[in-house]
């Protein structure tokens, strides 16, 4: 997603009511996630859609993307970089919570994403990861689409994401968000939730 007529695509397709309704959904599961923090980073944050509604709730947002032209539609109250989630460009303990919202599985060295997202943690900081569920009937659906972003996932197995996040954090996993056509509710059943989240917080050493 780094051509601008892709990008502009993308933003259009956000302003959908579907697509409304999704990020409300997220956004409230990341505000009840995200108690006691107030700096929050956002890895492959893209035009930073939900990040500007978290910083209207008063957390201190910064977004993280490799597309400088996707971070050009960010709201002006989340501070953005253009830069490489293997290769953050940020000084170590910078926040006291980092979040990727359906970006890891996109990101080509995940594991080297995470290593360095314990180094940007402040002590005790959490980390928030909703996965894209392959399992699930929105997935199956979307995949088949040619013009999905769903296509452009590198890392499909959540059994070994979950594993490598266990080297550096105590986490905790859950589905959610159902999807239905265009009906969006609780599930945590694996063949409705759209995403698996892992959250956690920074095994101190």
């Amino acid at each position: 997603m780094g051509k601008p007529e892709d990008i502009n695509s993308y933003v259009e397709t956000c302003r959908e009511v579907f697509w409304q309704n999704i990020f409300q959904f997220e956004t409230r599961d990341l505000i009840s996630r995200l108690k006691d923090c107030r700096d929050v980073l956002s890895v492959g944050c893209g035009p930073a859609i939900i990040e500007g509604r978290l910083s209207a709730h008063g957390f201190n947002v910064t977004g993280l993307d490799v597309s400088a032209e996707a971070l050009k539609c960010a709201p002006d109250s989340v501070r953005t970089f253009a830069g490489r989630a293997e290769d953050m460009p940020f000084a170590e303990s910078s926040f006291d919570a980092v979040i990727y919202v359906a970006s890891l599985q996109f990101i080509e060295d995940y594991r080297k994403a995470l290593q360095q997202t314990t180094l940007v943690l402040r002590p005790d900081g959490r980390i928030i990861v909703m996965l894209l569920n392959p399992a699930s009937n929105f997935f199956k659906d979307r995949i088949l689409e040619p013009d999905s972003y769903v296509n452009l996932i590198r890392h499909m197995d959540l059994n070994i994401i979950e594993s490598s996040m266990k080297e550096f954090y105590a986490i905790q996993t859950e589905y959610i968000l159902g999807v239905k056509g265009e009906s969006i509710f609780k599930s945590k059943k694996p063949s409705e939730a759209a995403l698996y989240v892992i959250a956690g917080r920074k095994i101190q050493t």
